[in-house]
């Protein structure tokens, strides 16, 4: 098990929740268009946001930005420590940076200082792109054993300035070469790992490859926080890694859904209503389980283990309702389960509250 870091009102690793993160594209300098792109991301569900802190200006910005967030929030610096520690300075909860590209040891020490006098955790981020060029001779490429190694190297530079409030990433825009990165990294250290595929690409293919190298590290028991890096707009990010965990049982918040492929003895439009009932019940934070299933074959089985599901026969369908007795219903068959998820919903949440 990693060792514990803290990070604004959160705890990262030691057996805490696996957090979700995503990063602003908006220009830092302006900080109301950055804080709604925060507040978007939040709403959208990241625990943490990270920013771009590539001027003074972006500096003197965090102040601003982190009183406004209601996360914590993590400064993207490289190449100049001063940055680094103005962000501290101005509030930020977490630094993302790379020892060895701040100008050197005493610049280390430094940085390290000021960060354990605020209390912030320094993220190490390790991307196969920018490994050094010693570390690339020595194993003749971007390798697993050399994206660790470097890590390392860069965790050793703060350790010896006694600084170890440390989180480690190895990122690849290879779905193995980052797999076989992290899980070495968690045989060699107890750092809690920040988990990604890096350059992932669009929505699409981007998030597949992000689904299986973040999903088979996260099966392992490897990741403390995850980021899912598509190119565009950031929100899809949030949306994809709570899939991501979601799929796992890692996180029960929301709707769960379950449903079939289709095949030639579906009877109902069985598309047409599982996108309905997914779309309209999205405002669910319970952790229910949905299932909408269209034939008689496996439909009456899946739609009987789920909290509430609809299984669809020639032209209607029946309801079950945690082991109740089913219930046909014709017609509307996608606005029947919705109203049936909707008072199960509310009658939990009378119970919570009673």
């Amino acid at each position: 098990m990693s060792k514990k870091v803290h990070l604004g009102q959160l705890t990262l690793g030691g057996g805490s929740p696996v957090w979700v993160q995503s990063m602003t594209n908006t220009d830092t300098r302006d900080a109301q268009a950055t804080l709604t792109q925060i507040r978007a991301l939040a709403s959208a569900g990241c625990d943490i946001v990270r920013v771009s802190v590539y001027d003074e200006a972006c500096a003197r910005a965090v102040r601003e930005l982190v009183d406004g967030s209601p996360v914590p929030l993590v400064a993207d610096i490289h190449f100049n420590h001063r940055l680094a520690i103005m962000a501290a300075e101005n509030g930020i909860h977490k630094l993302r940076i790379n020892p060895g590209n701040i100008g050197g040891e005493a610049h280390v020490r430094e940085l390290a200082d000021c960060a354990k006098a605020h209390h912030i955790p320094i993220r190490i981020g390790v991307n196969s792109g920018s490994i050094e060029k010693e570390i690339l001779a020595k194993y003749g490429g971007p390798t697993a054993e050399g994206m660790v190694e470097s890590a390392l190297n860069h965790a050793a530079m703060l350790e010896k300035a006694g600084f170890e409030d440390i989180v480690l990433s190895m990122k690849a825009s290879d779905v193995r070469l980052t797999i076989a990165a992290y899980r070495l990294a968690s045989q060699r250290c107890d750092y809690p790992l920040h988990v990604g595929v890096t350059e992932a690409g669009l929505p699409g293919i981007g998030t597949v490859k992000s689904a299986i190298g973040i999903g088979a590290l996260l099966a392992d028991g490897i990741g403390d926080t995850i980021r899912v890096s598509l190119t565009g707009d950031p929100l899809p990010e949030a949306q994809a890694a709570w899939d991501i965990l979601r799929a796992l049982g890692m996180r029960r918040k929301g709707i769960q859904f379950v449903s079939c492929p289709t095949c030639g003895r579906t009877r109902i439009n069985l598309p047409e209503i599982a996108e309905r009932v997914e779309r309209e019940l999205k405002d669910i934070e319970l952790p229910l389980k949905v299932a909408v299933m269209g034939c008689v074959v496996n439909g009456p089985g899946e739609a009987r283990e789920a909290d509430i599901g609809l299984a669809g026969g020639d032209g209607c369908g029946v309801i079950f309702i945690r082991g109740q007795e089913p219930r046909k219903v014709e017609g509307d068959l996608a606005g029947a389960l919705i109203a049936e998820v909707r008072r199960l919903a509310d009658s939990l949440r009378e119970e919570a509250g009673a």
